[in-house]
């Protein structure tokens, strides 16, 4: 009985409009990542509504922050872009009443991890969304054949110190033990000896 219920519970849900989970288990489809939070290199669009010579394309400096005119300099490192269009307007708001600020994410180039060591390929790899060790390593081109795959790392800058993450690739490769198979995060480096 409860297996006919189901789908007929289901159905109406999505006829009616809801967007809560109705089943133990089954997630929302609000429920989701948070935003993109901006980092150094991103490119922005800003613009102020109304405002024809107040919009342009600034980069995210390497502390953190941009130039804009009337506002200065602001620092939106770690804001999403609603976050940053609301920081630059209580700024403009000296100048500009109710200003109308609008921020858009036009590249993330900040968004980067950085694979060194004996890796396929080496370098800069561009965090499409999430990611991790693995996919990461396959992004590289895999280990190379003198890899060390047990002294892997993740080297992880937090403020101005530094944190190593172990990285455990056999247990990843045999599927015993998926713990090491860190979510990177932009700025981490992933060392393969």
């Amino acid at each position: 009985m409860l297996r006919l219920f189901i789908p007929v519970l289901c159905t109406l849900a999505i006829l009616h409009g809801c967007t809560q989970a109705i089943l133990p288990g089954v997630s929302s489809a609000d429920e989701k990542d948070t935003d993109y939070t901006l980092k150094p290199g991103d490119n922005v669009v800003v613009s102020v509504w109304g405002e024809d010579k107040m919009r342009e394309e600034v980069r995210v400096l390497p502390d953190g922050s941009i130039t804009f005119p009337l506002a200065g300099k602001v620092d939106v490192h770690g804001l999403d872009s609603t976050g940053a269009a609301k920081k630059i307007a209580l700024e403009l708001e000296k100048y500009i009443p109710d200003p109308n600020v609008s921020v858009v994410i036009k590249s993330t180039e900040g968004n980067l991890v950085y694979v060194q060591g004996k890796v396929v390929k080496p370098g800069s790899v561009q965090i499409p969304g999430s990611l991790d060790v693995l996919q990461t390593l396959s992004m590289a081109g895999g280990l190379d054949k003198f890899a060390d795959k047990d002294e892997i790392k993740v080297i992880r800058r937090k403020g101005s110190k530094q944190e190593v993450l172990p990285v455990h690739y056999s247990d990843l490769i045999s599927g015993k033990n998926m713990s090491t198979n860190i979510q990177l995060q932009a700025g981490d480096t992933l060392v393969v000896p």
